[in-house]
């Protein structure tokens, strides 16, 4: 029980799902931003609801404005894409009302799979021909693999974050000798410019 329990985490870990339902405005726009690491299964089903005369368009980008998925005038669908880089990624749904209407508001429904969870692995056994419970050690194989990249990211980005501290340190460093060198300067041009200025008033020899 315990090895299943630490498995069953793991995959809940290295696995997301997300259901949402919301309101699109007539003319409206709303967007669902994600953070995703590179090289991982995002899949998408949406249903929006029809209103006579109004379409939706579905639009999938990332942030350098490169469109991964779009879809025009479709009330359901469902769309699938694989990350090239680490980076954020949106999903836009948008309704368009023609001058002539009045329009309605839509309601959106959309679920959103990633890494392991947007898998089919009953569809990949059946393809393979593989037995459940090869089905089950290809999964477990998958789980593993994630784990593995996921830790080596972290440690990536922990090093990123050394290096940044480390930087900063030394320009601060730098930055206090500079002050000091200022200040030492300062004060030094201080004490002769009084003591040209006293001596040209006679106050002292």
């Amino acid at each position: 029980m315990d090895l299943r329990a630490i498995i069953l985490s793991s995959f809940l870990l290295f696995s997301t799902v997300q259901g949402l339902m919301f309101e699109l405005q007539p003319n409206g726009r709303k967007c669902l931003r994600e953070e995703v690491q590179k090289d991982v299964l995002v899949t998408g089903e949406y249903e929006v609801s029809e209103v006579p005369g109004q379409r939706t368009d579905v639009k999938v980008t990332d942030i350098k404005g490169h469109t991964l998925v779009s879809h025009e005038d479709k009330s359901k669908g469902k769309f699938a894409f694989t990350t090239d880089d680490y980076e954020v990624y949106e999903i836009c749904f948008v309704s368009k009302v023609p001058p002539n209407l009045r329009g309605q508001k839509h309601e959106v429904e959309v679920t959103i799979k990633m890494g392991l969870e947007a898998k089919n692995y009953e569809t990949l056994g059946e393809a393979a021909r593989l037995k459940p419970l090869e089905v089950e050690l290809k999964r477990l194989e998958d789980l593993s693999e994630a784990i593995v990249q996921d830790f080596a990211y972290m440690r990536q980005r922990e090093e990123e974050m050394r290096d940044t501290n480390e930087s900063t340190n030394s320009r601060v460093l730098y930055f206090s000798v500079f002050s000091m060198l200022c200040l030492v300067a300062l004060a030094t041009w201080q004490v002769l410019y009084l003591r040209r200025f006293f001596k040209a008033k006679k106050l002292i020899e």
